[in-house]
């Protein structure tokens, strides 16, 4: 079992990696002298494939424990299933000495994540990403959030948990098109490491495809330790340095909402970056070769994404209501290089329509 440690000003907390882990969780929290009042939030489809596991880990616990199941859908990370747990929480005697589990994907987390932050103030939080893109990112960093109406993630908090799991035997009972969420926000750590790091997953694509093991151990580490260093240096959102990691997520959530969520996470990332490596070459950020040379990766994923069609205008409106926007202006992650990010920059609309249509043409 590889540890990794996420260092804080407030709190350090582990991430566990590795093959069969999940049936150390009980003792994992006995170890780390969390509550042993738990209530789990567990993805629905992911219970179905691992009710056992599941099922072994709350008879084995000893204290008290409640099962919340959640669809994993944007639709549903709203207040209303919020309120189910809340209310699920006060019926079952809850109270500040409680654990939330959350077992699932990024949905999951989110929800389960910004829950444990606001009930009685704030009670103990585990993860359990169970998704290749859970594993690399969401979990990692302690954002937490809610959708509101058709804007997403506008509504959440910064909370730390106690430690995070990634068991990898929940990773073999991914479909293909969650591998690929996955594998889309390991190429926006491509983009964000360096070039040996690009021309790794490129080479390698393959193997992440076939969750090779090996490959599939060293990329999920180098994207956790990445981020954490960049969580450590500006948890809170600050100083600016921890935008970076929203590289084509200005105009992935903007297509979430244009195509009503039915485009998932991880898949919208990879259109996003197209269309952010556009507007980096149309503001003159990136070169013509370096445009050719990412982009070299991005288009083998046209078979599994394809947008049957979509409104340029519905997409730039959205994106009008990000939450990293200022005086009322985009504000765009955009690259010179693999490694050389640039944050808060300003294009005019007509250069954003341009990278929108560019950008979605290889996925249409």
């Amino acid at each position: 079992m590889k540890k990794i440690l996420i260092k804080t000003k407030n709190k350090n907390y582990p991430v566990f990696l590795g093959n069969g882990i999940f049936s150390s969780i009980n003792k994992l929290i006995t170890e780390h002298k969390l509550s042993n009042n738990i209530f789990v939030v567990v993805d629905s489809n992911l219970y179905k494939l691992h009710k056992k596991s599941i099922d072994q880990f709350l008879v084995n616990h000893k204290g008290k424990k409640s099962l919340f199941i959640f669809s994993p859908h944007e639709v549903y990370k709203s207040y209303l299933s919020l309120n189910r747990i809340y209310e699920q929480l006060i019926a079952g005697g809850f109270n500040r000495d409680t654990l939330i589990v959350a077992i699932g994907g990024g949905i999951t987390g989110d929800l389960a994540g910004y829950a444990a932050s606001t009930f009685t103030r704030g009670v103990q939080l585990i993860h359990v990403p169970t998704t290749l893109l859970a594993m690399v990112d969401s979990s990692i960093g302690g954002k937490t959030g809610i959708n509101f109406g058709s804007t997403k993630n506008i509504v959440g908090s910064f909370y730390r948990p106690g430690f995070v799991l990634a068991d990898m035997n929940f990773l073999k009972t991914l479909p293909r098109d969650e591998i690929i969420c996955g594998i889309g926000e390991i190429v926006k750590y491509s983009f964000l490491i360096d070039d040996n790091f690009f021309d790794f997953i490129k080479s390698n694509l393959k193997k992440l495809y076939k969750l090779e093991e090996d490959t599939l151990n060293k990329v999920i580490e180098n994207c956790i330790s990445f981020k954490g260093k960049i969580v450590e240096q500006d948890e809170l959102e600050t100083s600016g340095l921890r935008k970076i990691l929203n590289l084509g997520h200005t105009f992935a959530h903007a297509l979430e909402v244009e195509q009503e969520y039915q485009i998932k996470h991880g898949q919208a990332v990879i259109t996003g970056l197209s269309c952010a490596l556009h507007l980096s070459n149309k503001l003159n950020l990136l070169n013509d070769d370096l445009l050719a040379k990412y982009l070299s990766l991005l288009v083998k994923f046209d078979r599994d994404i394809v947008l049957e069609d979509f409104e340029t205008d519905v997409i730039y409106d959205a994106m009008k209501r990000d939450k990293k926007n200022k005086e009322e202006k985009i504000k765009f992650v955009l690259m010179k290089s693999a490694g050389s990010i640039l944050i808060d920059v300003d294009a005019d609309k007509d250069n954003v329509i341009y990278s929108i249509k560019n950008g979605l043409q290889y996925f249409t």
